[in-house]
């Protein structure tokens, strides 16, 4: 692979672009308010609703004695919605109160039929109520609440308004259950606060996983009590030679309780047999010689291999399993198993089935890349592609075992991928992604042999080879995380990428007022 440039060159470069771009788009936002557009914010939404019914006669203001209804478990999401409303307008927007004119009720008494994740959102103009039968479908509702109201609601700091939605009816459900992003913290480090941040983030867009790639080549990032150099050593750098760092058991603890107050599921990977030079640095009784490698800060991969033959190999995977899965509420442990090169495909399967017990054995699901589909995991186990064709005999030999498909091929989904030959920041080895790249094309149908009913669902993966901070992870999430917040959760029939191009351009100004560091596509009419 082409050497990573140095730090300031990528940072310096990207700053420009953004700066330049910008400019060359005139996307300019006044404090206090949002660039006029001819549509109604109920035509704008993203991910696209189930149904709209927009009512053009009516209105509704938050104003100074509006409150939010939520009793029980749904005050919880009252709260959350509170903080997004509180700075902005400065209004107190206390919870509680009696029902009457001017507020917000959030209830669960929503109809069953649209599951645990659907809502529906009434406007009227003495009132808006979302009902949905889960805390996770009133969540959901908000995040569309907030985009009825002007840009500047985003904003941390008071904004005079005024604060209308349009009126109006919206039902909405997910059509895949599984809407993730994956963000690797092993390649660069991101610490507490920055993971927050993405959270937060791709929670606007109702992302409810985020699959966190923990360990690879170049640093372990989570703790292990059982083998402590993992994180003290192996976590000590990262590419390009940095200072890297890891998570302390608790730290990964408040991750995973902040993501599920934002109703998202944390998926830890632990990448195995590959990918483990930091692994082996850290422990040389893990190395077939029982020599240990130095430390790895370059971006090579496919060189590092666990020892399938030593007995150790497995006691350290199951002290790791076990440890990861007592921390991990979800239901899902990655083992990765992606580009192991340097472990013949007989010791690869062999290694693989010797893990995938394990991973039940602690009371989890297995998700690994689909070159573990080789080892052939049975039952609900889940596969996730990140090929660059739309097709591969392990898929079809992995539906045929009733296992999930998770999509991610890299060609549309990564992240990571620059989105023309300028981009500053980002690899390029499956191809430029564009918007239209991301959005273009449907996760239910687009792998041949895997019929819709076995799609877990769409992840986006952001590699972090070549990003170092939240700036850099904003700049090539965004615009295109959206478009695949869309293909996850929108109907099939309601995806169309000139609604989405135009709707997707009025939220340029939300991403602004929100600090978020996107890229501005010129594929997108971005408001003047």
């Amino acid at each position: 692979m082409t050497p990573r440039p140095p730090r300031s060159t990528v940072r310096n470069a990207a700053l420009a672009v953004v700066a330049g771009a910008l400019l060359t788009a005139g996307i300019v936002v006044p404090a206090g308010g949002t660039p006029a557009v001819e549509n109604s914010a109920m035509d704008n939404i993203i991910p696209v609703p189930e149904s709209v019914q927009p009512d053009p006669a009516t209105t509704f203001e938050l104003t100074e004695q509006t409150s939010i209804l939520a009793d029980g478990e749904a005050a919880e999401v009252g709260e959350y919605l509170a903080g997004i409303l509180r700075p902005s307008t400065g209004f107190p927007v206390p919870l509680g109160g009696e029902p009457g004119t001017g507020n917000i009720a959030l209830a669960l008494d929503g109809a069953p039929d649209l599951g645990p994740a659907g809502y529906r959102l009434r406007v009227a103009a003495d009132a808006v109520s979302v009902r949905a039968t889960s805390t996770e479908g009133l969540f959901n509702g908000v995040q569309t609440l907030r985009q009825l109201l002007p840009a500047a609601i985003e904003s941390p700091t008071a904004q005079p308004g005024p604060w209308t939605m349009p009126g109006g009816e919206i039902v909405d459900r997910p059509r895949f259950e599984h809407r993730a992003a994956m963000l690797d913290v092993a390649r660069h480090f991101f610490d507490v606060e920055q993971v927050k941040r993405y959270i937060d983030q791709i929670a606007r867009y109702k992302i409810n996983r985020l699959h966190l790639h923990l360990s690879d080549d170049q640093g372990w990032r989570i703790e292990i009590n059982s083998w402590p150099l993992l994180a003290k050593y192996g976590g000590s750098t990262e590419v390009g030679g940095g200072p890297g760092g890891y998570y302390t058991q608790r730290d990964y603890t408040e991750i995973v309780d902040y993501a599920a107050s934002r109703h998202i599921m944390i998926v830890p990977e632990i990448d195995m047999p590959g990918h483990t030079n930091a692994a082996l640095a850290s422990y040389a009784e893990l190395n077939c010689d029982g020599v240990a490698p130095p430390l790895y800060t370059g971006i090579d991969v496919g060189f590092s291999s666990l020892c399938v033959d030593k007995d150790i190999t497995y006691r350290f995977v199951e002290d790791v399993i076990r440890e990861v899965a007592a921390l991990t509420p979800g239901p899902y442990l990655h083992i990765g198993g992606d580009e192991a090169h340097s472990t013949p495909d007989e010791d690869y399967t062999k290694f693989i089935a010797r893990v995938l017990p394990l991973v039940g054995k602690y009371g989890k699901t297995v998700v690994g890349w689909h070159e573990y589909g080789k080892a052939a995991p049975q039952g609900d186990a889940v596969v996730q592609f990140w090929g660059t064709t739309n097709a591969d005999p392990l898929l079809t030999d992995a539906v045929a075992r009733g296992n999930k498909i998770l999509a991610s091929p890299a060609n549309k989904t990564y992240l990571d991928h620059k989105y023309n030959e300028s981009t500053p920041l980002g690899l390029q080895w499956a191809g430029f992604i564009e918007v239209a790249d991301a959005y273009g094309w449907d996760p239910g149908s687009y792998l041949q042999g895997v019929p819709e009913e076995s799609v877990l669902g769409v992840e986006a993966p952001l590699w972090s080879e070549t990003l170092e901070n939240s700036e850099h992870i904003e700049f090539m999430a965004f615009p295109r995380l959206p478009a695949f917040a869309e293909l996850g959760w929108s109907p099939k029939g309601a995806q169309d990428w000139e609604s989405f191009r135009q709707r997707l351009a009025t939220h340029g100004p939300r991403l602004t007022t929100s600090s978020i560091n996107y890229y501005p596509s010129t594929q997108i009419p971005w408001p003047n």
